[in-house]
């Protein structure tokens, strides 16, 4: 007879230092496991503060109220029945360490540190944290007293161990550790751990999912057990939002995969599992060998059988079926992904919507539709009955929480909340004046639409009157510095008015409350620097601003037909354009001719530097074997160089860049990601000449040969 028992993991939307809301939210997703029959619960990791807090973890308010809430767990009779397995932070000898509390019944049973921590892109475990070592080290810990009066109980144990069911061993292993070559899995499954969990704090990158779900597979492939992942969801009071998709699998094949992107705030599966089926996958001699000389683990006890008599002795209760992983294509990513931290951005910020300066161009455009997809999935929340999307659109849209007002139209909500600006001079075109309003008509944006020129003059005026002097532009006749700071006047007072208008435009239209003003810089240009410091680039948040000009553009390919946006075509054929300069027979500003290299060269240059970390001699080795064949090294180190001059003069724009959505691997955001100084020798003097050689040599010694 098959032990078959119902097991559940999570993925939570917790808030950095919501004790309240992060303890609703437990108790919530217990509550839903044990409805469901479960009789182990696991939730993501630091779930009690939420995984963000960063310096906050150094303060000892964080451990004392994580111990508070803890309390309330533990004295919750929501949580009798079932073995849980929650995350905080704990200090330990004054020592702080990131770790899991397995509970049962109002016990603690065990605490089990982190070993390994995440300490690189964005991720900073050890500025807070210390990892705990050695593997299977344990020590006594001695509870505080709040924790004392509730369980009766004056120490625990802390490190390294496992728990042992009734019928079963369960072990922890905890983000990171997944990721390392010599995970905690293997010796634990090697030990007889036949149940995994996972608690994880882990964000959304683009195309990244494909690496998590591949390595949780692997975990169990060879060794067999069952392997529950649980994973934060949502943006917790940063750059990141975490994509939640909890997993369970068994045997290397997932039975139950939950949503990647989602606005609910607990988002719970379950499986129905047969322990049997570990212990047969696990036969094979090879694995015996190796299992008989393995250092045991300390084994904590726990009073509770994981299987269950009653649904085991039912006929056609059966285990959950494999399925087949779903993963989003990089399109659906940026449609989904942005939407969901915007939507969590704006009610938690307790403001009344976005406002966004809308050029013409495909880079606002793509903001745009943003948050249109966010206006979709709020109605689509809302039509099924999602009580806290409902609350959240009552507020945010001044209805009030007694009103009856329910989101059921996605350009009606779009109206209610989301404000766009063309805010035209006498450079701008007729077509990206009425790309803009063709697009706000679309989505249903509350759209305005002005010109500033009488601004702008009175700006070149007071120069005038100050000065004696009248700056031209390049094609009537002025320097290349008269051009480009009559070309930055226009791009800041963009964002003065901007600002004006997000804080006005509730009153103008009768209603309380401000707006958030939406960014729309991509990660090229600003890896390049090809912004103006402090003009629309500079905002509130930047739902696109990781995100490459190449995936922007399949982006708005995709939702044109996904969305039923038809003027999104006008879009992908329009030249993309600063329009700063004054538009001449023979001359319309290009942003990749005032660049000097294509989006699709900077994708190239921004992956090589911040992925395989090179500099400029490495960089310019790598694409000659990549570009050698339709370009003479010459030409290639021409490119490098010219890439690398302009990255290190315009560095100093990254220290003030808006805070972005994080989703892709090359960002060059300085405040958390990409760490560099921003007063850089830009001559690259010792670089440049190690380049040049090389690419003479290349030049000199081998046949060239360009198509």
């Amino acid at each position: 007879m098959g032990h078959l028992m119902i097991l559940a993991t999570c993925s939570l939307n917790q808030w950095a230092l919501d004790f309240e809301g992060n303890l609703k939210r437990i108790l919530e997703s217990i509550n839903i496991a044990k409805q469901k029959g479960a009789t182990l619960r696991v939730g993501p990791e630091l779930e009690i503060t939420g995984y963000g807090c960063f310096d906050h973890f150094l303060e000892g308010d964080t451990y004392l109220h994580s111990w508070e809430v803890l309390g309330k767990i533990l004295q919750s009779e929501e949580t009798r029945g079932i073995l849980l397995d929650i995350g905080m932070p704990i200090a330990h000898k004054n020592v702080k360490y990131n770790c899991r509390i397995i509970i049962l019944d109002g016990k603690v049973l065990l605490i089990r540190p982190k070993m390994f921590l995440a300490n690189d892109g964005n991720y900073r475990e050890l500025r807070y944290f210390t990892p705990w070592s050695p593997s299977q080290h344990v020590e006594e810990y001695y509870l505080p007293r709040i924790i004392r009066d509730i369980t009766g109980q004056t120490t625990v144990p802390i490190g390294d161990a496992v728990i042992a069911t009734i019928d079963t061993c369960v072990g922890v292993e905890l983000c990171e550790e997944l990721f390392t070559p010599n995970s905690p899995h293997i010796s634990m499954g090697l030990d007889g751990v036949e149940i995994f969990t996972n608690s994880s704090g882990s964000h959304h990158e683009l195309r990244k999912l494909h690496r998590r779900i591949d390595l949780i597979k692997e975990a169990t492939l060879k060794n067999g057990g069952i392997y529950l992942y649980s994973n934060q969801q949502g943006c917790d009071g940063d750059r990141l939002y975490y994509d939640g998709c909890a997993l369970i699998t068994v045997n290397g094949q997932i039975v139950a995969q939950g949503s990647q992107f989602s606005l609910k705030d607990v988002v719970m599966i379950t499986a129905t599992v047969d322990i049997e089926d570990v212990r047969s996958h696990r036969g094979q001699s090879s694995r015996e060998m190796q299992a008989v000389n393995i250092r045991p683990y300390l084994r904590i006890e726990a009073q509770i059988a994981l299987s269950s008599l009653e649904i085991s002795m039912t006929p056609g209760f059966r285990p959950t079926k494999p399925i087949k992983e779903k993963y989003h294509t990089p399109e659906q990513e940026i449609s989904l992904g942005p939407a969901c931290w915007l939507w969590d951005y704006l009610r938690r910020s307790k403001t009344n919507g976005y406002f966004l300066p809308l050029s013409g161009g495909i880079d606002s455009c793509a903001s745009a539709v943003i948050v249109y997809s966010m206006c979709r999935l709020v109605v689509q929340a809302a039509t099924n009955n999602d009580v806290q999307v409902i609350e959240d659109s009552r507020r945010i849209t001044g209805e009030g929480k007694d009103s009856d007002y329910i989101p059921n139209d996605p350009k009606e909500f779009a109206n209610r909340i989301f404000h766009t600006c063309y805010m035209g001079t006498q450079n701008s075109s007729r077509e990206t004046r009425e790309r803009a309003k063709h697009l706000a008509n679309s989505i249903g944006s509350y759209h305005i639409d002005f010109n500033m020129d009488n601004v702008v003059t009175s700006i070149h005026t007071l120069f005038n009157f100050v000065t004696n002097k009248t700056p031209r532009f390049r094609v009537n006749g002025g320097s290349d510095v008269e051009n480009l700071a009559l070309q930055n006047i226009q791009a800041r007072l963009r964002m003065v008015l901007a600002y004006l208008f997000a804080q006005l435009l509730p009153w103008v239209r009768n209603k309380n409350g401000s707006l958030l003003v939406l960014g729309s810089s991509n990660v090229d240009e600003c890896l390049r620097g090809y912004l103006t410091k402090y003009d629309c680039s500079s905002a509130d948040i930047n739902p696109i601003g990781a995100i490459s000009k190449l995936d922007l553009r399949k982006f708005i390919a995709y939702t044109k037909n996904e969305f039923n946006i038809s003027v999104l075509d006008e879009f992908l054929n329009a030249t993309p354009t600063a329009e700063l300069e004054p538009i001449t027979n023979n001359y319309v500003q290009s942003d990749e001719v005032d660049m000097g290299m294509t989006y699709e060269e900077l994708s190239i240059f921004g992956r090589l530097r911040k992925n395989e970390r090179c500099g400029p001699f490495s960089m310019f080795s790598k694409l000659i074997h990549e570009w050698g064949a339709e370009l003479r090294p010459t030409e290639i180190a021409s490119k490098v160089k010219r890439f690398f001059f302009y990255y290190s003069v315009n560095r100093h724009k990254m220290t003030t860049l808006t805070p972005s959505y994080h989703a892709e691997t090359y960002s060059p955001d300085d405040n958390r990601f990409d760490l560099r100084p921003f007063l850089y020798n830009t001559a690259w003097s010792w670089q440049f000449k190690k380049v040049d050689s090389l690419a003479k040599d290349f030049e000199k010694n081998k046949k060239i040969n360009v198509q």
